[in-house]
């Protein structure tokens, strides 16, 4: 069975997410990712990116973007042999939701 190299990047993952995070600032509460097969059957990596509630209302986009590029810009994605997904949503949206993967 093929599994990316991203499998066995688990600390550069983790040390470029922290370093995104750090470049984000107080708006970026936590990031968290998973490696799994997509909808499709390729291999992706799930992030899961929780932001305070004032950003997630009125810097969305601005936040976003500076995430999803901080995070192209620390990772190989094609390299590691994986597709990025990013999921985003607010403290009190995880508040009400309560799922344990985005804690």
């Amino acid at each position: 069975m093929y599994l990316p190299s991203a499998v066995t990047k688990q600390a550069e993952i983790e040390a470029a997410i922290a370093r995104v995070e750090q470049s984000i600032g107080p708006d970026l509460v936590r990031i968290r990712y998973e490696i799994a097969e997509d909808w499709s059957g390729q291999w992706a990596i799930f992030f899961r990116i929780v932001l305070t509630d004032d950003a997630a209302r009125h810097h969305l986009r601005d936040i976003a973007t500076r995430v999803v590029r901080g995070l192209a810009q620390q990772l190989d994605f094609p390299g590691m042999g994986v597709f990025p997904y990013h999921n985003f949503r607010s403290v009190s949206e995880q508040s009400m939701l309560q799922e344990p993967a985005w804690a």
